[in-house]
């Protein structure tokens, strides 16, 4: 048959046909291939991102859930803070402010003095302002201002979650303000005042003792009544919020433990379906750790902003030292959860890239495999060497053991460690010995070694 017949040139032209075709439907399915593979490592990467972002809402939200939101883990938390010399100086400071306040120290010494003795007004109100300082300091630190700090905090927090809602003898609201009131704190340091100085007062005072922690109703008319004065309406309270950030705050925590168990739930679900989606494993859990230490460092980031702009809020000094501790102190366990979390991304990122098949991990792998063999070797060849070594140094060997053995005997206290210390000196000197003498053994017409003698 001719090449140049009609009905194989129409062969031919369909045979070329079909194969543009397939190998036309061949790309569209690699492009496709391609295209999808595409779509599902960023879908991969995407989920990965908001499962990290899920997994540290999470652990705030039970660390909210746990602390800020339960009154008797808030009161735990917060029970040693009058242990911190920061915040007890704040509170003997304010408690001195307040305790001159109602007293009018200098009007009564003014008034006790004669006028031309005037000059020495401000030097005695210095001495009695430090005597009350004392007698403050000294309350703040025992143990009945513990339990009544824990009885004052117990109240606040259970009216500070219903500040919505009601008001207490401690936390009341006016509008968009929130006030602590540590009229009881007051109160238990004017009664010890009473007791240590019973002269301040120019005669005898009776307050009830609230080193038990019971605080009665109507402490401020029983105050007014036992000092013969008036108190002003914002005596011995303290505005905790005035512009309405502690209800907006009250209602994200209120709002993330009610989503608490979705969160949760949807970081396993968001990184399963990472897991499903992307077509590489590996590369899902790089991105995972990396966006789980991006995540750690943002909610460290906002936490911080949030610290400074409430550290702004409260005048320099003593006071802005006492609400920085205080902050340190009731989040720790979530900065502790936040390294943790940094930890472990940056372990997990880490870790699935090394184990990947890129040139710097897979030098590095060889680097590693080459660097053990070669220690296996040397350890083999210190093995093998060590006893002749031995025998070598015993002498000094022997000296060391006793020396290391004498140091460890001077940081040691107790009878029972310095017995266990004597015990290993006699082993370890036994031992180097008896390694030595069965090193060193002469061979036949060899003489022994004089150091094994």
């Amino acid at each position: 048959m001719s090449t140049t017949d009609p009905a194989t040139v129409r062969e031919l032209h369909r045979l070329r046909t079909e194969l543009s075709q397939a190998r036309a439907e061949l790309d569209t399915r690699e492009r496709r291939r391609e295209t999808l593979g595409a779509v599902r490592r960023w879908a991969g990467a995407v989920l990965a991102a908001l499962a990290a972002f899920a997994l540290v809402a999470s652990v705030v939200g039970v660390w909210a859930a746990r602390t800020v939101l339960d009154t008797e883990r808030w009161t735990a938390t917060v029970a040693p803070l009058p242990g911190d010399p920061a915040v007890a100086a704040a509170v003997a400071e304010y408690t001195t402010t307040q305790v001159f306040a109602v007293l009018d120290v200098e009007e009564r010494v003014r008034a006790a003095l004669p006028e031309a003795a005037g000059f020495v007004v401000g030097p005695v109100v210095g001495q009695v302002r430090d005597g009350v300082r004392r007698t403050v300091e000294n309350v703040v630190g025992s143990d009945r201002f513990r339990a009544l700090w824990t009885e004052v905090n117990r109240r606040t927090h259970q009216r500070a979650l219903a500040v919505l809602r009601g008001t207490s003898a401690v936390v009341r609201t006016d509008g968009d303000r929130v006030t602590v009131d540590l009229l009881p704190v007051v109160n238990q340091v004017i009664h010890e005042l009473g007791a240590r100085l019973p002269t301040v007062f120019g005669r005898q005072i009776t307050l009830p003792d609230l080193g038990s922690g019971a605080i009665p109703p109507n402490l401020r008319t029983t105050v007014e009544e036992a000092l013969g004065v008036s108190l002003p309406a914002d005596f011995a309270r303290f505005t905790v919020d005035d512009g309405g950030r502690l209800r907006a705050a009250q209602r994200a925590l209120d709002t993330a433990r009610r989503a608490l168990v979705a969160t949760v739930s949807g970081t396993l679900l968001l990184l399963v379906l990472a897991f499903v989606v992307a077509p590489g494993r590996r590369r899902v859990t790089v991105h995972f750790g990396l966006w789980l230490c991006v995540a750690a460092v943002a909610v460290t980031a906002v936490l911080r902003a949030w610290r400074a702009d409430l550290e702004a809020r409260v005048p320099e000094g003593v006071y802005r030292d006492g609400v920085s501790a205080t902050i340190s102190l009731v989040t720790q366990g979530l900065r502790e959860r936040g390294e943790i979390l940094l930890r472990a991304g940056a372990l997990l990122a880490l870790g699935a890239y090394l184990i990947g098949p890129g040139r710097l991990p897979v030098r590095l792998r060889a680097a590693i495999a080459a660097g053990g063999r070669r220690a296996a070797k040397a350890g083999t060849q210190a093995v093998h060497k060590a006893p002749q070594w031995t025998v070598e140094h015993l002498d000094a060997i022997r000296v060391g053991g006793v020396v290391v053995a004498v140091v460890a005997a001077l940081l040691l206290a107790s009878w029972t460690a310095l017995l266990v210390l004597a015990v290993a000196l006699a082993a370890f000197e036994l031992g180097v010995t008896a390694l030595a003498r069965r090193t060193g053994s002469p061979r036949a017409g060899e003489a022994t070694p004089a150091h094994v003698r």
